[in-house]
C-alpha cells in the first residue's frame, strides 16, 4: 500500500498520508509521487497545485510537519494549503473554546450527581457511573466518562457529542438516547454522536462532521 496517495476533489487535491506507515516511508513514497507528477505535466491540469495534506488519525509533530513541507517545497509546482488530521487534540479544543466561548468544565461528577449547564461545554474532567452532565448545547468531551452525557437539552436535536464515548454509560441528545454497549462505538476521541434525519441517535467520525453538521463544521474552522 502506498503511504502517500493523491486524490482529486471538487475543491482541488488531497494528499493522504497513511497513518499506519512510518514517516520515513511516507517521505519515500511522497518523493516518488511528486517525481512522477513532475515528469508528467499532463497528469494534472493546473500549473500550480495546492494540496490539502490529510494525515488520517495521526497527529504530526512540528518537526514531522516541517519535514513534509520541506519535501514538497522541492517541487515548485506544488504548495501545501493545510495539514489536517481527523482527530481533535486538546490544543484544538482549547482553541475552540477561545473562539466560540465554549464553557470549560474540569471536575469530578460522582454517582448520583448531575451538573446542568447552558451552551457548549468542553469537558476535561471525570464522570463516574451514575453521574450526569447535561447542557443545552454541544459537548466536546476530552475527559473520562463512565456516566451519562446529554446535549441539546431539552429538545434540540441539532446538537452533538464529540469525544471518546466507549466507556460512557449512556449518551443523550434532546430526547433521543442510547445505552452504550462495548461494540456500539470504538475506542477513539473522534467519535461523534448525533441525531440523524430519521430522528435516531447515530455515530460517526470527526472526519464526517462537515456532512453531519455543516454549520458546526464551519463554526470551528473545518477541523
Amino acid at each position: 500500500m502506498q503511504a502517500a496517495v493523491l486524490r482529486g476533489t471538487q475543491n482541488g487535491y488531497d494528499l493522504v498520508l497513511k497513518q499506519s506507515a512510518s514517516l520515513d516511508q511516507i517521505l519515500v513514497d511522497l518523493k516518488a509521487l511528486l517525481e512522477n507528477l513532475k515528469v508528467d505535466p499532463q497528469a494534472l491540469a493546473a500549473s500550480k497545485i495546492s494540496l490539502d495534506v490529510l494525515t488520517e488519525d495521526r497527529i504530526l509533530t512540528a518537526e514531522e510537519k516541517s519535514r513534509i513541507e520541506q519535501m514538497v517545497a522541492q517541487y515548485p509546482r506544488f504548495e501545501i494549503h493545510k495539514i489536517a488530521a481527523n482527530v481533535m487534540t486538546i490544543a484544538d479544543a482549547i482553541q475552540l473554546r477561545e473562539r466560540e466561548n465554549v464553557h470549560l468544565l474540569s471536575k469530578v461528577i460522582r454517582n448520583g450527581q448531575e451538573v446542568v449547564m447552558k451552551g457548549d461545554v468542553l469537558f476535561l474532567g471525570t464522570i463516574h457511573e451514575g453521574g450526569k452532565l447535561r447542557t443545552t448545547g454541544n459537548i466536546f468531551s476530552m475527559g473520562d466518562v463512565a456516566g451519562i452525557l446529554q446535549a441539546g437539552y431539552p429538545d434540540d436535536e441539532s446538537k452533538l457529542i464529540m469525544g471518546n464515548l466507549q466507556t460512557a454509560q449512556q449518551v443523550r441528545i434532546a430526547e433521543q438516547f442510547d445505552i452504550i454497549e462495548p461494540e456500539t462505538v470504538t475506542d477513539s476521541q473522534q467519535t461523534v454522536a448525533y441525531v440523524n434525519d430519521l430522528h435516531v441517535l447515530s455515530y460517526g467520525k470527526l472526519a464526517q462532521l462537515k456532512k453531519i453538521n455543516p454549520k458546526l463544521y464551519n463554526q470551528i474552522g473545518g477541523i
